[in-house]
């Protein structure tokens, strides 16, 4: 087996997550069980996941991930999880607020909408529909139109946040680099 610093993979960008990082996980409790147990990198990988799990309500909630020695004895069944992470949060100093506390991550100038913003579809139906029944064989519910759409105004609005802050008049396509 080869030795990394690398505790567990972000289900967002597949990024790495090592051992005692920050990283954010999901309020809702299916995303946390045993099972699923999503783990994300930053706060804009978890609202990829959260349209996609339809949540009505929900946040990031931050933690810290375990030291090796503890994901070890996690793994080996001696310890459990979730005080192994609250002991790494007080361990490794990490942070100054008890372990117990949780910070709740709200959302960001660029994910409100603005006051008068149009409500319209922005996805194209017939074109969606065709596209899911041509590669996928599968229907597709109107209501896939009004998340997608809603999806689509959240990146718009953090690609034009982005073009403001370089000063530019012209949302380009490097404004929706954090796509990649």
């Amino acid at each position: 087996m080869v030795q990394t610093n690398e505790w567990k993979r972000c289900n967002g960008c597949k990024r790495l997550i090592p051992y005692s990082a920050t990283h954010y996980v999901c309020s809702v409790s299916t995303c946390t069980r045993k099972r699923t147990g999503f783990v994300f990198c930053s706060v804009e990988c978890w609202e990829t996941h959260v349209p996609m799990m339809r949540h009505r309500e929900a946040w990031a909630v931050e933690e810290t991930a375990p030291s090796e020695e503890e994901w070890a004895r996690i793994l080996a069944g001696d310890a459990e999880p979730a005080a192994s992470v609250e002991r790494a949060t007080s361990d490794k100093g990490a942070s100054d607020r008890p372990a117990a506390s949780r910070r709740r991550v709200v959302t960001t100038k660029a994910e409100e909408v603005p006051p008068g913003a149009p409500e319209d579809v922005l996805v194209i139906a017939s074109r969606l529909k065709h596209y899911i029944r041509t590669v996928h064989g599968l229907s597709t519910s109107d209501a896939v139109l009004d998340l997608l759409s809603g999806h689509l105004r959240r990146l718009c609005n953090r690609a034009a946040e982005q073009a403001k802050q370089a000063e530019r008049k012209t949302v380009l396509d490097r404004d929706f680099d954090f796509l990649r």
